[in-house]
């Protein structure tokens, strides 16, 4: 991972971290000369499974994916983090290997702290600590609605809800919500543990039913409402 000098060591640039949002001026300040800096091009390798390293790295710009790999080669996507998240804390707190893999989508800066630092800041703000197990929580509130899925849904009503949670995600306004850009077949496969033709048939059927509509470079979802209970409906969780 390439570093680049001429990136600021600058509290300004740690603003733009949820975890360290409302921290003092001197806080920031120094762990802006705590951090290392980094510069990195898309499609680069930032953590890898199962290696031993516990730095937590701050997503100051760009955007990023967490990943893995089984052994024979599917590609298994937990997430994309984008600017203002951090990751890596899994491995900081415990001490263990790295769980997945990270690599950027897009060029990024990003600071990291070393595992003893964090683990400083962690006793000494404990409105970082707290952020901290919120997220944790969260990750396995998603984690565990995920593995239910993949248990119990096929690949079409997995890909529904996966094209559902992205359109949260983007906004539903007037029962509609545009993902720009559209998510690619592979990436979407990723996801739901399945290939991209699979995705590719599910997608057709979407917008020939009229649950999505392609325009150019974005996917709209145009019937937010009807995806929605196509989901509740085979989660039972309906009425």
């Amino acid at each position: 991972m390439a570093s680049s000098p001429t990136i600021p060591r600058s509290s300004l640039a740690l603003r733009r971290i949820a975890l360290l949002e409302g921290l003092s001026d001197e806080r920031l300040d120094l762990l802006a000369q705590h951090c290392s800096w980094h510069s990195v091009d898309a499609g680069k390798p930032l953590l890898m499974r199962a290696e031993q390293q516990g730095d937590v790295f701050l997503l100051v710009s760009g955007r990023v994916r967490v990943t893995t790999y089984s052994a024979n080669g599917r590609q298994v996507t937990f997430r994309d983090s984008e600017a203002g998240e951090h990751f890596g804390d899994i491995a900081a707190i415990d001490g263990g290997p790295r769980s997945a893999d990270v690599v950027t989508l897009e060029a990024s800066v990003l600071a990291s702290l070393d595992r003893a630092a964090f683990m400083a800041l962690l006793r000494e703000e404990p409105v970082v600590a707290e952020r901290v197990m919120r997220r944790l929580a969260s990750l396995v509130r998603q984690l565990s609605e995920r593995v239910i899925d993949l248990s119990t849904l096929g690949v079409q009503n997995r890909l529904h809800a996966e094209l559902l949670r992205l359109a949260r995600a983007a906004g539903v306004e007037n029962n509609q919500a545009r993902l720009e850009p559209a998510p690619r077949h592979a990436a979407l496969a990723s996801q739901i543990s399945t290939n991209r033709e699979q995705v590719t048939r599910e997608l057709n059927v979407l917008v020939r039913s009229g649950v999505l509509q392609k325009e150019g470079k974005t996917l709209l979802v145009a019937d937010a409402a009807r995806l929605e209970s196509m989901v509740s409906q085979v989660r039972g969780d309906a009425g």
